[in-house]
């Protein structure tokens, strides 16, 4: 019994010392496990990080969900005019036509405003504005209304209280084959069941149509907006090429009024949308790069260039059009408009920019001896609310009057215009007659300039500015004309 005992004793001892051992081992592997899994979730968290562009949490970055109704089964019988569609649209979108008709888009004007050096408020936009591009919309109006979210606008007389001639079809079709015509209709052939029955929500291309074509072609006005973001690569814009994001996810819409505002035709960010709506602050690791965030927009740093792959347009000068002896080139020359200029991966202009703007309205006084900023960003050293901003600027010689000292409006195309007789003092008589503004008869020609903060082409992170860009002999910044007295990391920043 005794030798049982002891061996039964041994037994449970050596049992329990097992026990213990193996205990002991599967501590010190669930202590390494747990250590392994802290590092992997600290490296895949600084990956994602980084994926966000160092915003401080990934998830800021992630798309929205889109809902998006198969339209195909609600519409069976063809179209005889695009209006058709927009009241089988009205049917179950009955609130849709007087949401639009509230909008920009369709207006053409914005909220009432007050434009620094005039007293009274007043709504502005490309329906009464001048440009130095294509100057104005009115008097040529078929060709500037292809953009227009409407029907039939040709003439001064469009009803624009009128919710048959609103084009739902331009921002929702989804199958790629709508285009619009002369005054925004249709060209005779187009398949509007077809269009009808693949609407959706925007894609790219249902606002680029007009956008990236802005001023008559591909790179006109904007330099940060061009078909090369139709379907873009990470390194010509991040957000689009990397994550996907549609023009929506930026531009969010609220009962058809879509948010932006494009300064040239705004003079105030009203309704406006910034990075920080996305970015939680402060938006960098670096605390010396965060340092520059009340002085330096995000743009300066993340667009370091724009019109990457496509060229845009620099330069117009409408006094040299009409020589029937020049070579045409569609970048260079052309009779009807003048000579340009376009340049390719161009680097920006960098200004103080507090979100607001000056605007030229006709009939202010111009001094034709000076070049006459057509919008001017505001904001300066001393403004605590300005940063530097990144802008495209577009430089003109366009008509002015001699004798009033005022920018002038030529009539382009239809009858009398300069696009069919060559006559320019005829074109501006016209021009003159349907903007209701003094024409003295004599003319010439004077230099503008036009502003355009970029805000599209993203660069990645890793092809951001670095410090040297700005900092050193070789800086792209104008220190003195930004109001330094040099370098500020030599100098010290503003007060």
């Amino acid at each position: 019994m005794n030798r049982k005992t002891v061996s039964t004793s041994n037994t449970e001892t050596n049992s329990a010392g097992g026990l213990r051992k193996a205990a002991g081992n599967i501590q010190l592997w669930m202590l390494v496990l747990l250590i392994l899994f802290a590092l992997l979730y600290f490296f895949v968290q600084d990956e994602a990080e980084d994926e966000a562009g160092k915003s401080g949490a990934a998830s800021e970055m992630k798309l929205p969900v889109r809902t998006h109704l198969d339209h195909s089964a609600y519409f069976q019988k063809p179209f005889e005019t695009p209006q058709e569609v927009t009241q089988a649209c009205l049917k179950c979108h009955p609130q849709a036509a007087s949401e639009v008709m509230k909008t920009a888009h369709w207006q053409w004007l914005g909220d009432e405003v007050v434009v620094p050096g005039h007293e009274k408020p007043q709504k502005i936009g490309k329906k009464n504005l001048i440009n130095n591009f294509c100057i104005s919309i009115v008097g040529n109006w078929p060709s500037c209304t292809q953009c227009h979210a409407g029907y039939g606008w040709a003439d001064d007389s469009f009803d624009f209280n009128n919710p048959g001639n609103i084009d739902c079809l331009v921002c929702h079709e989804r199958n790629g084959t709508y285009v619009k015509g002369a005054a925004g209709i249709p060209p005779d052939g187009t398949d509007l069941l077809a269009a009808a029955r693949s609407v959706g929500y925007p894609k790219r291309e249902n606002c680029a149509v007009c956008h990236n074509y802005g001023g008559g072609g591909q790179g006109v006005k904007h330099g940060d907006l061009d078909s090369s973001l139709d379907n873009p690569t990470r390194e010509d814009d991040v957000h689009m090429g990397q994550l996907g994001f549609l023009c929506i996810d930026c531009h969010k819409t609220d009962k058809h009024d879509i948010s932006g505002r494009a300064y040239s035709v705004s003079v105030e960010h009203k309704n406006g949308i910034a990075c920080k709506d996305c970015h939680s602050e402060p938006a960098h690791r670096d605390s010396r790069i965060n340092a520059h965030l009340d002085s330096v927009a995000c743009q300066t740093c993340h667009i370091p260039t724009y019109a990457r792959k496509l060229p845009t347009k620099t330069y117009w000068d409408w006094s040299k059009a009409g020589d029937p002896n020049r070579t045409e080139d569609p970048h260079h020359y052309l009779k009807i408009k003048g000579e340009f200029v376009y340049d390719h991966d161009v680097v920006p202009e960098y200004r103080w920019f507090n979100l607001n703007m000056n605007r030229y309205l006709l009939g202010d006084k111009i001094d034709p001896q000076q070049v006459t900023d057509i919008n001017l960003p505001l904001g300066d050293i001393d403004d605590k609310s300005a940063k530097i901003w990144p802008f495209k600027v577009h430089r003109a010689r366009q008509h002015y009057d001699v004798e009033h000292r005022t920018l002038l409006t030529p009539l382009t195309g239809g009858k009398g215009g300069f696009w069919h007789d060559f006559d320019w003092n005829r074109a501006l008589e016209l021009g003159a007659e349907a903007t209701g503004t003094q024409y003295s008869g004599k003319y010439d020609f004077a230099e503008t300039a036009m502003y355009w903060p970029l805000n599209h082409m993203v660069t990645p992170k890793e092809n951001a500015l670095q410090c040297a860009a700005c900092h050193s002999d070789n800086s792209r910044m104008d220190w003195n004309a930004l109001g330094y007295s040099g370098d500020p990391l030599k100098t010290g920043g503003r007060k």
